[in-house]
């Protein structure tokens, strides 16, 4: 028997503006809504990403996050 999806947990998030017009855009094409598309992300995030590009990713995110701030 699957285990139910219970959504325990709440935080605020901030995310910038191209972010959230992504997990929306992820959601509606997965039929969730916008925290069951992040459970899922998390709960698979080994499966979901390349290390490799995650890693270079980060680093050029990183690099950015200061002027992207102002």
């Amino acid at each position: 028997m699957p285990r139910r999806l219970r959504l325990t947990r709440r935080f605020p998030v901030a995310m910038s503006e191209d972010a959230y017009r992504r997990l929306r855009r992820f959601a509606r094409e997965a039929g969730l809504d916008e925290g069951e598309a992040l459970s899922f992300l998390f709960e698979h995030f080994d499966s979901v990403t390349d290390s490799e590009v995650l890693t270079h990713r980060l680093r050029l995110f990183n690099a950015e996050l200061e002027e992207r701030k102002r």
